[in-house]
């Protein structure tokens, strides 16, 4: 049995929980009304899961998160609207240790609720098994203070960037556990990499613009959301929109990044898989780095083996980083995975990549993949 406690200020949305998670059989469940009430009844019931509204009356989720993750870190599915002072807030809470979040159904709840059962079952499922990553700290305010634009450290100092490493491009894909994952890798990275980044990381529309305007105020890269035809330059990340995919093209003979409607060919948006595909029609698989962090399902998987096929090259993230080893363990049971590593590493393999230098002539990864 999986022990679920959920905590939410609205009585309506606690009984159309409690309906949904009883029906699946193998939950047990205990409801709290706010935050004060979460952290008791968390040393109660000792939960596997909580599910936690961010908007509540006498402590709010946020605060609540952070006391639950001091005295005893647990798996936590953060309930948000969809609004960008509620994406604001999701991303804070991931930062805080947050597994996930799950927008949170507005209009009429009965109705609305009924629709996205099966994701919000999945994500639940998936955060029972999680593995946690150590949580940060509370902010006094939402907004992220704005860094200095200079080379990062320490990883900068570990090689010197050419600019003349001809036209490449680094696709990643993550879903759960992806946005904190990104802040372990892409800070790392120095305003000087020679090629652009593309990221189709899991998350609906309004959160990938707050996303991407978090990331660029702590990366010495410029983090931009696409939210129209965009060309891709060096130096800087682009962020598929939420609620579309992200496409790669070419205009006048340049590279563009390019967000499409939702292709309901694929199950997970913005999609890894095409993103992925359209771009292995545009470059040479030796001009490609397909990476493959934290999430659920097998986005990507196939595309990104076949990238290695052709001669590209690809990062799995380790099952020991990874928050879900769902997305990197498809990767590596389809031979795609040129190298395993922890996404602390990634950073500096992404450098040493991009500076040109060969696989065969760098260190031996400690993690190598088998095909």
């Amino acid at each position: 049995m999986i022990r679920l406690l959920i905590v939410d200020d609205s009585a309506l949305m606690r009984r159309h929980l409690q309906k949904i998670f009883e029906a699946e059989g193998d939950f047990e469940l205990e409801m709290a009304r706010n935050g004060l009430e979460a952290i008791e009844l968390a040393r109660q019931f000792d939960p596997d899961v909580i599910t936690l509204d961010i908007n509540m009356p006498e402590m709010d989720g946020l605060t609540a998160l952070s006391m639950l993750m001091a005295e005893q870190p647990r798996s936590v599915v953060m309930f948000s609207s969809l609004t960008e002072q509620g994406a604001i807030a999701s991303l804070e809470a991931l930062a805080l240790g947050a597994v996930d979040f799950f927008p949170k159904p507005g209009g009429t709840i009965s109705l609305n609720i009924d629709q996205v059962r099966d994701s919000l079952v999945a994500k639940v499922r998936a955060a029972a098994s999680a593995q946690l990553k150590k949580a940060g700290k509370l902010r006094a305010t939402p907004a992220a203070p704005t860094p200095s634009r200079g080379e990062p450290e320490p990883v900068e100092k570990l090689v010197e960037m050419p600019t003349d490493q001809g036209e490449g491009l680094v696709l990643i894909g993550s879903s759960t556990g992806g946005p904190r994952t990104l802040e372990e890798i892409l800070p790392k990275l120095p305003a000087s990499y020679p090629w652009p980044l593309v990221i189709a990381q899991h998350m609906p529309a309004n959160f990938t613009r707050a996303f991407a305007e978090r990331m660029n105020n702590t990366c010495a890269l410029t983090v931009v959301e696409v939210s129209k035809p965009m060309p891709l330059e060096p130096g800087r990340a682009y962020v598929g929109m939420g609620g579309s995919d992200i496409c790669i093209s070419r205009r006048a003979g340049r590279p563009y990044a390019i967000p499409k409607p939702e292709n309901k060919a694929y199950l997970w948006h913005p999609s890894v898989s095409l993103m992925v595909e359209t771009a292995m029609q545009h470059f040479l698989p030796s001009q490609l780095i397909g990476v493959m962090l934290t999430g659920m399902g097998y986005d990507g998987a196939d595309e990104m083996a076949e990238l290695k096929r052709r001669g590209g090259r690809t990062l799995a993230e380790s099952k020991e980083s990874s928050v879900v080893f769902g997305m990197p363990a498809e990767l590596i049971r389809r031979g795609g995975a040129t190298e395993i590593m922890a996404c602390t590493e990634m950073a500096a393999t992404l450098i040493r990549w991009g500076s040109g230098k060969s696989i065969t002539s760098s260190r031996v990864p400690r993690h190598a993949a088998h095909s």
